[in-house]
């Protein structure tokens, strides 16, 4: 096989990546090593905070390391398919509102999971992190598997040594062992009040974990005031969440007295179905594998974007 593309095939394999390509399990087109295209997902909001789907290519600007870069193939993501890694905390801190999650997560996957088209797999982590349920389109599996989402019983937690919240962890085995391995629209959805106790890794592990992923973290702060006591405990979980989300280009949802976990789960929905598909190729061929650090903007004034600030460039 020879090592380039004509500007007419790599239009071509960019259209295939834009189609079939992006279905979960699927081999996607096969570039040349001199041809690695770089996907951005974003979503763009106006002044009053709401989604603006109108957007054309000649309306973004993109740099890679400061250098400006072209776009070489635009979609509107509103029908390609998505998959989904559901990832809810069952510590103790999370016992009284696990109820209210649950119900919420079940009437957004009934809403958003298109079967036999979408993917989504369950997770759930304390003291250990445990898979309830593999990929799967059946949205009846997922709600099966999402009634036995639960905390620790007491006796678990001595047989575990006390109790533990790997929310960290948790992220980097999903990325890791599942996101990676596959292409297309990937995004995880974290429910949890952002406190980890005993992950061996860390925040900055988490994110570049899905960095290298090319996996969207949207996290849903849902804390109960007084699961740490009199005393408090919560400590920087709203800072971790929005670390991890603004840092893989997805958004943090705080749950509120004011703004409930499904109105947070409807502008979850609301985004994973308004996302612009943006695709390069570098002009700086990959020597060492490392991250590079991405710049997407739109032309138009008063509009935000929100994506992915840097990507894993794989020698």
């Amino acid at each position: 096989m020879r090592g380039y593309f004509t500007r007419r095939e790599l239009v071509q394999a960019a259209a295939a990546l834009c189609g079939a390509g992006f279905a979960s399990g699927q081999n996607g087109p096969v570039f040349s090593t001199e041809v690695k295209v770089v996907n951005v997902l974003a979503t763009v909001r106006n002044k009053t905070g709401s989604l603006v789907g109108n957007l054309s290519q000649d309306d973004f600007s993109l740099t890679e390391d400061g250098r400006p870069q072209t776009i070489r193939y635009f979609a509107r993501e509103s029908d390609l398919p998505l998959t989904l890694g559901l990832m809810v905390d069952t510590s103790g801190s999370q016992r009284r509102v696990l109820d209210a999650e649950r119900g919420a997560s079940m009437r957004f996957l009934d809403q958003v999971v298109r079967e036999n088209k979408d993917q989504v797999f369950i997770t759930q982590f304390d003291t250990v992190v445990q898979m309830r349920q593999a990929l799967t389109s059946s949205v009846g599996k997922l709600e099966d598997a999402l009634a036995y989402v639960d905390t620790e019983t007491k006796q678990q937690v001595q047989m575990r040594n006390g109790g533990g919240t790997l929310l960290y962890d948790a992220v980097v085995l999903a990325c890791d062992e599942v996101m990676r391995k596959l292409t297309g629209r990937k995004a995880l959805i974290v429910l949890s009040d952002g406190v980890d106790f005993g992950s061996d890794g860390t925040v900055k592990d988490a994110v570049e974990a899905a960095q290298r992923a090319d996996t969207l973290i949207y996290s849903i702060l849902y804390s109960d005031p007084g699961a740490y006591g009199i005393f408090g405990g919560g400590g920087d979980g709203k800072r971790v969440l929005e670390s991890m989300s603004n840092d893989s280009g997805g958004s943090f949802f705080e749950v509120s007295k004011k703004h409930t976990v499904d109105q947070m789960f409807e502008i979850l929905q609301e985004e994973l179905r308004n996302q612009y598909n943006l695709g390069y190729v570098s002009d700086k061929p990959v020597a060492v594998s490392e991250f590079r650090t991405i710049q997407l903007t739109v032309r138009q004034p008063g509009l935000v974007v929100q994506a992915r600030h840097r990507y894993w460039a794989q020698r």
